[in-house]
């Protein structure tokens, strides 16, 4: 497929996923016998993928690594394994974080509700508790 159809199937504009290639983010890209850029429905899984790299936190530079890695083969997959796995320990720590974080507000949001029933209205007196 052409860039334009990669573009379409996988939700990114043509000028992102250019911009990727300039920073070495899609593997595995052959030319036509014009010199056209030729894609797979392995990029647009790869670009999905890309995604949720970057969603979870990955950097561009980390992102770049493991691209690298992508590109060495078969022979890269237990340090792609590895990779994955470190990654995934930052993601489930920062979720571990993000639910301290949501319980903290659901506390509050029940403090609220508590006071709220307890002064018959939802007006706090002037000496309120933050």
């Amino acid at each position: 497929m052409r860039i334009g159809e990669l573009a379409r199937q996988s939700g990114r504009s043509v000028h992102t996923i250019r911009y990727y290639e300039s920073l070495r983010l899609v593997p595995n890209v052959i030319r036509d016998q014009a010199g056209r850029r030729v894609y797979t429905d392995g990029h647009v899984a790869w670009f999905e993928f890309l995604g949720r790299l970057k969603q979870s936190g990955m950097s561009i530079r980390d992102m770049r690594g493991y691209t690298t890695l992508v590109g060495e083969g078969d022979g890269s997959l237990a340090k792609r394994r590895a990779f994955l796995r470190e990654h995934r320990r930052r993601v489930s720590a920062a979720i571990d974080d993000l639910q301290r974080c949501l319980a903290a507000i659901d506390k509050k949001i029940a403090f609220y509700g508590r006071r709220i029933e307890s002064t018959g209205g939802g007006r706090l007196k002037e000496a309120r508790r933050v």
